[in-house]
């Protein structure tokens, strides 16, 4: 074998090698985290997949569903939110299609309307009717999908720093946009995990600020679930396919949004802007609430406050 036929195996194996030891790496953070945060509801079929789910509070309350948003988990209202509505209100947290105990069948169900349609057909089946919609930034444009597919099935919106408009740049979230399935899930068994693992602090720093991310975020907030394959696959495949679905979205809202609420934002939310994606939308006949001092994960850093401002706009529906 000649020197340069060496080296060109070498130069191969390198690689191959460091794929490799990410992949089971990549496993092995997959099990510890599950191990962390076990599934802790019950699942529903759905066309489409399956919803992982969590029931609270009296059954003959109003009904409010609580829906997450991009790489998150029922966790994220169980973390401190849940608590304080379940006296009052019959509480409905789900994991979105994909994302925590929930599965999807294929990436192409990560549109805002898909997701809204799975959502809808699990309500559908446990029964719930005329429900109010609480949508956490991503969840709030699944909400509005909702709404605008289904207006007469929904009571109202109770959105938290929903992403209501296009946004011109990804921010934290940048890494998450690849145009390609294939390709999404050969990141997702190789470097992306450990990856995400590395720069898991200073994304979450973002994310929460101006808050501080609590420590006890990665297993009560169930965060040590988005260290899986399966959710940097949801979780790109919703980033890359919500960035359009909000365009045609957000055009609709003029002439087909009719069901009442209000929205609620930080006014230091590092993640979306509150003035494009929040007062924006009181034309529409949602009212935003702008809170000094308070950024994006509301749910987490300001729980009373959420709970006031849902309450007070379920004391407003019809």
């Amino acid at each position: 074998m000649t020197v340069i036929n060496s080296l060109a195996l070498a130069t191969l194996a390198l690689p191959a090698a460091f794929l490799a030891a990410s992949h089971l790496k990549t496993r092995r953070l997959a099990r510890q985290a599950e191990a962390l945060v076990p599934s802790v509801g019950q699942l529903q079929p759905v066309p489409g997949g399956m919803i992982h789910y969590v029931e609270m509070g009296p059954a003959e309350a109003p009904p409010l569903v609580l829906i997450h948003g991009l790489s998150g988990q029922l966790q994220h209202f169980t973390y401190a939110l849940a608590d304080l509505l379940a006296a009052d209100f019959r509480l409905i947290i789900l994991d979105r299609p994909g994302c925590g105990y929930s599965s999807r069948d294929h990436d192409r169900l990560a549109t805002l309307s898909e997701q809204a349609r799975m959502i809808q057909a699990f309500l559908d089946l446990r029964n719930v009717e005329q429900p109010i919609l609480c949508g956490h930034s991503l969840g709030g444009a699944i909400a509005l999908a909702m709404a605008l597919d289904a207006p007469q099935k929904i009571r109202g919106l109770a959105l938290l720093a929903p992403l209501t408009h296009p946004v011109a740049d990804a921010g934290s979230f940048k890494g998450l946009i690849v145009q390609s399935p294939w390709m999404r899930r050969l990141m997702a068994q190789t470097v992306a995990i450990p990856a995400a693992q590395r720069t898991a602090a200073e994304v979450l720093q973002q994310v929460f600020a101006p808050s501080p991310c609590p420590e006890d975020f990665l297993i009560r907030a169930g965060g040590a679930l988005g260290l899986r394959p399966k959710s940097f696959v949801t979780a790109s495949a919703d980033a890359t396919l919500a960035s359009g679905g909000i365009a045609v979205q957000s055009a609709r809202y003029g002439p087909e949004l009719k069901t009442p609420g209000a929205v609620l934002f930080g006014a230091a939310d590092a993640v979306l802007s509150h003035q494009l994606n929040g007062t924006s939308m009181a034309p529409y006949g949602l009212p935003c609430q702008i809170e000094p001092g308070q950024g994006h994960m509301l749910p987490i850093t300001a729980p009373t406050l959420c709970n006031q401002f849902i309450r007070d706009t379920a004391a407003e529906l019809p």
